[in-house]
């Protein structure tokens, strides 16, 4: 049996973990929060792009979704674990946060492994999306009329992308690619030589993987944060749990 006095200072330890750890549970329970945010946000302001995309790639929002409420409902039970003071608890929510970290790890490792064949695929499917181009709901055609409009641009690589697709032989340019609506005449879009000087003619590609990469990084940066944010929950927990357990066996 340990001495009343290092009893005595072992407790304040334990109070003292208790409290950083609740502070750290608490801060880890936003950051979930932040990653269904920015999740919704990813689903959101890259929709249009993502349409472009194989479905796998746009699966990626619902996972930082998926994610983000996993890390809440852990939150909430690393606070209660915290509160409770139970060893296997702690001990349990730090292996779900290593194997939180593991997988947050894996996805970033794969996601920039493979982010030269997503661009490569875009640019097929966006090719794809301007020979079959037509001027009815086909939800292709809208994403490329909004990138385009968006983005200022016009084609794949730049505007005479366009004079190779069968639109073009009936119509000309789309109006998408016009720099102003109000001076921009069906004749102009159908004479290449008078279209250059009314359509933009950068093309859409350079555009489209510069404004996903400057998007996706912020996505990627967030998710990297909160994954190295959680190995200080990991260590946290497993003191926490070994203190008490060391506490409980002075005391016998």
């Amino acid at each position: 049996m340990a001495s009343p006095s290092r009893r005595l200072q072992t407790k304040p330890v334990i109070t003292c973990l208790k409290s950083v750890l609740l502070t750290y549970t608490f801060v880890f329970w936003v950051s979930g929060i932040v990653l269904l945010a920015v999740g919704v946000w990813g689903r959101v302001s890259l929709a249009v792009y993502f349409s472009l995309l194989d479905e796998k790639a746009t699966n990626v929002p619902f996972v930082l979704v998926g994610a983000g409420t996993v890390v809440v409902l852990l939150g909430t039970f690393g606070c209660f674990a915290t509160c409770r003071g139970s060893t296997w608890m702690l001990k349990l929510y730090a292996m779900l946060l290593s194997l939180i970290f593991l997988i947050v790890l894996v996805a970033a490792v794969v996601g920039f492994v493979f982010r030269h064949e997503i661009k490569t695929n875009f640019e097929s499917n966006l090719d794809l999306a301007l020979r079959d181009y037509n001027v009815t709901a086909d939800r292709h055609s809208e994403a490329v009329d909004t990138i385009q409009r968006t983005l200022h641009c016009c084609g794949v690589q730049n505007y005479s992308d366009w004079e190779r697709t069968e639109y073009f032989t009936q119509r000309g340019f789309p109006r998408s690619c016009c720099k102003s609506q109000d001076d921009c005449s069906e004749e102009d879009l159908k004479d290449p030589s008078k279209a250059k000087q009314k359509v933009f003619v950068d093309g859409c590609f350079f555009l489209v993987t510069s404004t996903m990469e400057s998007k996706m990084s912020v996505v990627a940066g967030i998710s990297f944060g909160i994954a190295c944010f959680q190995l200080i929950g990991i260590i946290l927990a497993c003191c926490l749990s070994q203190y008490i357990t060391n506490n409980q066996y002075e005391m016998v």
